[in-house]
């Protein structure tokens, strides 16, 4: 079997596409988690605790010297990742669950074959076969 033959075999499942379907979702839903977060519920947020943009929000570890710019440790945008990842997490959490209570309600439903009358016959002559012997 040729390399590339088993590359696009490899590629091809239902697991990998559904994968890369997910991905691509994924970074989709991120990118507009980050807007909702950076332009939505910051603003409002600082605002509420005395008008503190998060963007802004950082320490000086050595100040600026002539073209070479500050070195900052900006832990406002870390704050504001934070949230993202709150939120994303929600979201997931809450997706997984529709689909457990979806994938339970499934479950349920198939009903349990009762063994047709030949089965039951067949089986209690093997059960009289055993006990004769």
């Amino acid at each position: 079997m040729s390399l590339f033959k088993e590359f696009r075999d490899f590629a091809m499942r239902g697991n990998v596409v559904d994968l890369a379907v997910g991905v691509v979702i994924g970074a989709a839903f991120g990118k507009i988690v980050s807007s909702l977060v950076a332009n939505i519920i910051m603003p409002p947020l600082g605002l509420l605790i005395g008008g503190i943009d998060f963007k802004n929000m950082a320490v000086t570890l050595k100040p600026a010297v002539g073209d070479t710019p500050a070195v900052l440790l900006q832990y406002g945008i870390f704050i504001q990742s934070i949230f993202d990842f709150i939120i994303i997490a929600f979201a997931i959490f809450l997706a997984i669950k529709v689909m457990n209570k979806l994938y339970k309600k499934k479950e349920v439903e198939k009903p349990v074959a009762k063994p047709s009358a030949e089965e039951v016959l067949l089986t209690e002559i093997r059960d009289l076969l055993k006990t004769k012997q």
